[in-house]
């Protein structure tokens, strides 16, 4: 199979539209994490502690989701350049790389997903309580 400069370029919107996504996680659970700080400096709850110790993790999982779309767009571009170049071999290696890094990403996200859903049945457990 010969591989076309158009190929890796395929990616490009997508990959936008994940660091798009992944970045405007990341802002929602940074003011999260500033909001819960200031509750818990004024309530020092334990189920705060928990819901931080949970934004922790995603948020540490959203850094890797990033770093593994940053780097899936710099595996297409390298390749767009080998292909460019006449370097076929690499190129398609590159690209696979650059495919696995994006799998690698996406399915990292499906993990913070479900950490998120963690994190709303501990609210929901908090609430349900108080009735």
């Amino acid at each position: 199979m010969e591989l076309d400069i158009q190929t890796p370029a395929l990616l490009f919107p997508a990959v936008s539209l994940l660091m798009l996504a992944y970045t405007n996680k990341f802002l929602a659970i940074a003011n999260l994490i500033r909001k819960l700080y200031s509750d818990y400096e004024k309530n020092q709850h334990i189920s705060l502690i928990a819901q931080i110790s949970n934004l922790r993790r995603r948020l540490m999982l959203i850094r890797w989701m990033q770093v593994g779309a940053v780097a899936s767009i710099l595996f297409c571009v390298v390749t767009m350049f080998l292909i460019y170049e006449g370097f076929q071999g690499w190129a398609k290696v590159l690209f696979a790389v650059s495919l696995l890094l994006m799998i690698t990403s996406l399915v990292i996200s499906i993990v913070e997903l479900f950490l998120s859903a963690g994190a709303l049945r501990l609210l929901l457990r908090d609430l349900e309580e108080k009735m």
